[in-house]
């Protein structure tokens, strides 16, 4: 399995390209800047896009969508849960708050609901309905892989939680979506999260302040 996690954009929000070599497959997930960089880094694997997935439709997550797309292919499914479509489709008024030049996204051609699984290759992403960041976060939980892995974009962070004080955003709601969604994986699954480093379930439901383990 192929697994490139790297910072992107102004926001430094990672994006992940996510592959399995033999079969010559990856998914690209949360585009959120540089999408001259991302290209160039799929090149590099050698292994061909089959869709671009967010976490979520915030602007660091989705900013370099539009670009990205033009590049690898303009009829490659473009994956988001319809809790976010809202704050996909205000990317550009998005990046006004933060005087960044944001281009309006493609429309979303595969909605994330809880339970789909996406093949990739020889493993299997299982997306998990996780708000409370945003209305419509999710975590992909990758099975078949070389070890438990699970992309959490802004849920849960290393030692902390994403925010819950944007639009749409409910502290109640995202505690609820940890504890059942995420700290119910086995603790030695490995988180990667949408700003920061990695951690692990077990180190995040054994330590982490803002939401006890269940």
């Amino acid at each position: 399995m192929l697994l490139d996690v790297f910072p992107t954009g102004p926001l430094q929000a990672n994006c992940t390209l996510l592959g399995d070599t033999l079969s010559g497959e990856l998914v690209v997930i949360d585009p959120g800047g540089e999408a001259g960089m991302i290209a160039g880094r799929i090149a590099k694997t050698g292994l061909g896009a089959i869709a671009v997935l967010h976490t979520h439709g915030h602007l660091d997550h989705a900013g370099a969508t539009a670009a990205l797309v033009r590049t690898l292919d303009p009829g490659i499914p473009i994956g988001l849960h319809p809790g976010d479509l809202e704050l996909y489709h205000h990317l550009p008024e998005q990046g006004r708050m933060f005087g960044i030049d944001a281009e309006a996204p493609p429309e979303p051609t595969l909605w994330l609901k809880h339970g789909l699984m996406i093949p990739v290759g020889r493993f299997e992403i299982e997306v998990r309905h996780t708000p409370g960041h945003s209305p419509g976060s999710v975590s992909f939980v990758v099975h078949g892989g070389t070890g438990p892995l699970v992309i959490a974009g802004d849920v849960l962070f290393a030692g902390s939680i994403g925010r819950t004080d944007l639009w749409g955003g409910s502290f109640e709601q995202l505690a609820e979506s940890i504890r059942t969604q995420l700290y119910t994986l086995p603790e030695d699954t490995r988180v990667i999260t949408g700003h920061g480093p990695a951690t692990t379930i077990g180190q995040e439901r054994a330590t982490n302040p803002f939401v006890q383990g269940v």
